[in-house]
């Protein structure tokens, strides 16, 4: 009855086992290994040889006989968590300050800087920073907060926005709130109180806060 055939990864686990065994044991010899380890000489050989492939019990007592982790045996004891998301790639997200009336959101005079960001970690679509100023709405977001913005025009009930204000061309940052055909900027902060938007204080929605990062 033929074997199962390896798979390129147990081909290669094999195979670094055994250059690290190789490489530990300086001299040593397996049947001496064996005897320290009780290992069965024969299944040492198989490590070796890329035949076999040790268990956990045998990787504990072969970094035990060479005084180094068992990632220095085996590496899928790698000390990188398994469910650690390699960064490949990153991209720069505007900083914005002042928004000038009419221009594009993230039209250049608008940035003041640019944040190198993973592109594991970002939604869809355009993405933007705003710096919170002020105190409206801790605790959820402190102030000189620097938060994450998907440009949209438009976010749900009780979702965070970026808002410009147009009359001063400000940017605030607050939770939406309708009742009816009228429009809330709810502070989180209940020692702040809320905006209504109407004809003497229009706003237009420049995205959804999606995650804040704060310097210590």
């Amino acid at each position: 009855m033929p074997r199962n055939k390896l798979s390129p990864l147990e081909v290669k686990i094999r195979e670094q086992i055994s250059n690290n065994l190789k490489r530990l044991s300086h001299g040593t010899t397996q049947k001496e290994i064996s005897f320290k380890t009780g290992i069965p000489e024969s299944t040492i050989s198989g490590y070796f040889a890329k035949r076999s492939t040790p268990n956990a019990g045998a990787v504990q007592k072969l970094s035990d006989f060479f005084n180094v982790s068992k990632s220095e045996i085996d590496p899928r004891y790698s000390d990188v968590p398994s469910n650690a998301i390699p960064i490949t790639k990153t991209v720069k997200i505007p900083l914005l300050g002042e928004i000038a009336c009419g221009d594009p959101i993230l039209a250049e005079e608008n940035i003041e800087e640019y944040i190198d960001e993973p592109v594991n970690y970002l939604p869809s679509g355009n993405c933007f920073y705003l710096k919170a100023k002020g105190n409206s709405m801790k605790p959820t977001i402190p102030s000189g907060s620097k938060v994450l913005i998907r440009q949209q025009p438009t976010v749900e009930d009780d979702e965070i926005a970026a808002v410009l204000m147009l009359d001063t061309n400000e940017a605030t940052l607050k939770r939406i709130k309708h009742s009816g055909e009228t429009m809330f900027l709810m502070p989180d902060n209940p020692a702040y109180t809320p905006i209504i938007v109407g004809k003497d204080n229009p706003v237009r929605i420049l995205g959804k806060a999606i995650r804040y990062t704060s310097d210590l």
